[in-house]
Parts: C-alpha cells; sequence; structure tokens
C-alpha cells in the first residue's frame, strides 16, 4: 500500500458460488483491491498461471499446482477450496456400446491431458476403487500440460490436431473418454460407473471427503514483499465462502483451512504420484508454507 491506496491485485477466479460475493464488489478492503481478468473459463488460463506467472493471485487445478511445485514454481497455495466435485459421472462410453470399469483394459480412452485434475481423479479411482490396471489402457490426449516440463508418458498418443474428444467417442474412434460439462448428459453417452451418484456417495462414506478440483495460489516474490496479504486474501474468500451459505446436501465442495482439506490432498496427492505426475507423494504439510498453514477460519 503507498500514500493510503489499497494493493491492486491481478487475479484469475471463476464465477461461482462461493465467490459471488468477492467478484460482485459486495465485499471489499481498505488494504487490497482486485484486478479481475476476463476469462470466462479459468481452465483456459492456467498455462498463464504456471508458465508466465501473469497473477497476483490465481484459481488453479491442484493436480497442477502439484506439478508446479515438483517443477519449482514460486507460488504459493493458500487453503482454500474453490471448486469441488464427485468424479464418478465423468468417464463415459457411448450409449449403445456400455461398458464397465473393468472393460476399459484394452481400450482407447479420450482425456484431455494426462495432467489435469479431473482425469487425475478418475484414473485415480478407477485403479485404486476398481482395481484397473491403467497401464493396460491406451489413453488417448489432446493437449498438452499446463507446466511446461511435464511430457505425456511413453505409450500415450496425442489426437491429431482438431480432433474433439465427443466426437472422436461417437464416431467409435475412442471407447470411452473423461468429459465434463454438457457432454456429460448427452444421451449418446453413459456412465462408465454405473449409477455414479451412488458411487459418489459410497465413496464419500468410505473416504470422508469431496474431491478437491481447484484451490488458491499466490505468487511467491508478492507475499516475500508483503506477507500480509496472504491473510487478507484468505479473509475475503472465507467471508465470500460464508455468504454463499451451507450447500444444500450437507456437504462442503468448498472447504476452508488445511485441516478440512486434508483427506481430500493426501488422495489427490497419492494417485498423482501413483500416476508418475509427482516425483513422490508429500505430505500435506508439504504444499503449503509456514503461513498458510496458519490461516483458518
Amino acid at each position: 500500500m503507498s500514500n493510503g491506496e489499497p494493493v491492486k491485485l491481478r487475479a484469475l477466479l471463476g464465477d461461482y458460488p462461493n465467490t459471488r460475493a468477492l467478484k460482485q464488489g459486495e465485499l471489499r478492503s481498505a488494504r487490497l483491491a482486485f484486478d479481475f481478468a476476463e476469462v470466462k473459463t479459468p481452465s483456459h488460463a492456467f498455462k498463464r498461471v504456471v508458465r508466465d506467472l501473469e497473477f497476483d493471485v490465481a484459481e488453479l487445478a491442484i493436480a497442477t499446482y502439484l506439478m508446479a511445485k515438483a517443477h519449482g514454481k514460486p507460488l504459493v497455495l493458500l487453503p482454500v477450496v474453490v471448486r469441488g466435485k464427485f468424479q464418478h459421472e465423468s468417464i463415459v462410453c457411448r450409449a449403445d456400446k456400455p461398458l464397465a470399469p473393468a472393460d476399459l483394459a484394452g481400450c482407447r480412452v479420450g482425456i484431455r491431458s494426462h495432467s489435469v485434475t479431473t482425469v487425475t481423479w478418475v484414473r485415480g479411482i478407477l485403479q485404486n476403487d476398481y482395481g484397473l490396471d491403467l497401464d493396460r489402457v491406451h489413453w488417448v490426449t489432446f493437449e498438452d500440460p499446463h507446466v511446461a516440463e511435464v511430457r505425456d508418458p511413453a505409450g500415450f498418443e496425442r489426437a491429431a490436431a482438431g480432433k474433439d474428444p465427443m466426437a472422436m467417442l461417437v464416431a467409435g474412434e475412442l471407447d470411452a473418454a473423461v468429459l465434463t460439462g454438457a457432454n456429460l448428459k448427452d444421451p449418446r453417452v453413459r456412465p462408465v460407473i454405473a449409477d455414479p451418484d451412488a458411487a459418489a456417495k459410497t465413496w464419500y462414506q468410505r473416504y470422508g471427503t469431496v474431491p478437491i478440483n481447484h484451490m488458491v495460489v499466490m505468487r511467491e516474490s508478492l507475499l516475500k514483499s508483503s506477507p500480509w496479504l496472504a491473510e487478507e486474501v484468505f479473509r475475503l474468500l472465507a467471508d465470500s465462502r460464508k455468504a454463499a451459505g451451507p450447500s444444500k446436501d450437507g456437504l462442503d465442495p468448498f472447504s476452508l483451512g488445511v485441516e478440512a482439506a486434508r483427506k481430500s490432498l493426501a488422495l489427490i496427492v497419492k494417485y498423482s504420484a501413483q500416476q508418475g505426475l509427482i516425483p513422490r507423494p508429500y505430505d500435506v504439510n508439504e504444499l503449503f508454507n509456514d503461513q498458510a498453514r496458519g490461516l483458518r477460519v
């Protein structure tokens, strides 16, 4: 802050119930102000977060953060979950050619990238809960990982430029695909995991957590020069989360604080290590610096 003016932070943050109050200006700080990037889909800007360090504060997929950490990117993770969801519905096959998880061995399965968080969760669930040998699946990717140093594993196929996983699935060029959004409701596809809602409830009963998709990071250099910013950003995000009210089903996909996120983080670290995305399974406490670990509601 200089001459009483708030510090302006370049920020990347999606439009969600838990971010609405902050992004619409209902919550303000006398000490800082956000300059929100006009990005409709934050995931499309994640390369800018980890490659260009373009943002002071940014939403970032948790698997991408783990790989960024492994490659020494100067980012600090805050214990703020801005997106979380169960992923059992995300892997689909053609409706007229149903498959079960065990049937995927030997199949061609399309994935946006081998390193995106949704794919990491899906592959981890298939391996750890359904016994699928991931090495027996022929994985087809469509784009580069967010972190520049990460490469597709040996044996993965890159789809031709311009190809689309949904179109390839419908055409029979893929046996299954990990998809999101409206594609999951297309009548031409069906979930590979039967009754994914029931499967997700069973998974929650076993693990006691909601899978984390996106958390919040800040530039390390900014916090070295102005360490107070971490606490103020956390406070504003926490207040925005509270303004959204409780979730309808009683589960919290927008957890705050290290302990609230610990179970989910431990799982995504385990899955990421199993899949070779990170060199070793980090302890959850390693994911945060001393300051961030102390942030709590």
